[in-house]
């Protein structure tokens, strides 16, 4: 999805506090320097029905693509043009929305309870995850496909 397709889903990010370094400041011309892009995440065990563990937003990063890409190239990070950029873990602002395991289960301190009964505060081997990912406003909307991975047991 090219950047061009997703313009009329920006939107304004989180307020920085403590500001950034002036490099790293969004330009005046660019007052929506986040983009809003509905994410949802499913775990899902070998031969299990699949549970949502996660709804969460792009819109939520902290640092914008533009502050991520300046922040790498100003310190002499090489990047081309095809190059793959990933943003890291991305947490809304409640238990629902946080972007990782760690952080649903407080550190593995509270399991999450799958649609099966089964819980969980790690992934387990055969455990199947699944992104989703797309982007709307009116009738316009722009998806991502879908990211899938298992876990397999080690050799």
């Amino acid at each position: 999805v090219t950047l061009e397709a997703l313009e009329p889903f920006r939107t304004k990010g989180p307020d920085q506090h403590p500001e950034p370094l002036s490099y790293l400041l969004p330009k005046e011309t660019l007052s929506a320097p986040n983009i809003d892009i509905l994410l949802e995440v499913s775990l899902q065990p070998d031969n299990q029905p699949e549970s949502i563990i996660c709804r969460s937003n792009y819109k939520y990063m902290y640092w914008s693509m533009r502050q991520q890409l300046a922040h790498h190239t100003c310190n002499g990070c090489n990047i081309r043009v095809g190059d793959v950029m990933a943003s890291g873990t991305i947490s809304g602002p409640d238990k629902g929305s946080f972007g990782s395991l760690l952080e649903i289960s407080w550190g593995g301190k509270e399991p999450l309870t799958l649609q099966n009964g089964e819980q969980r505060t790690f992934l387990q081997d055969g455990d199947s995850i699944t992104i989703r990912g797309y982007a709307q406003k009116g009738d316009i909307r722009v998806g991502f496909g879908l990211c899938e991975g298992k876990i397999l047991p080690a050799r």
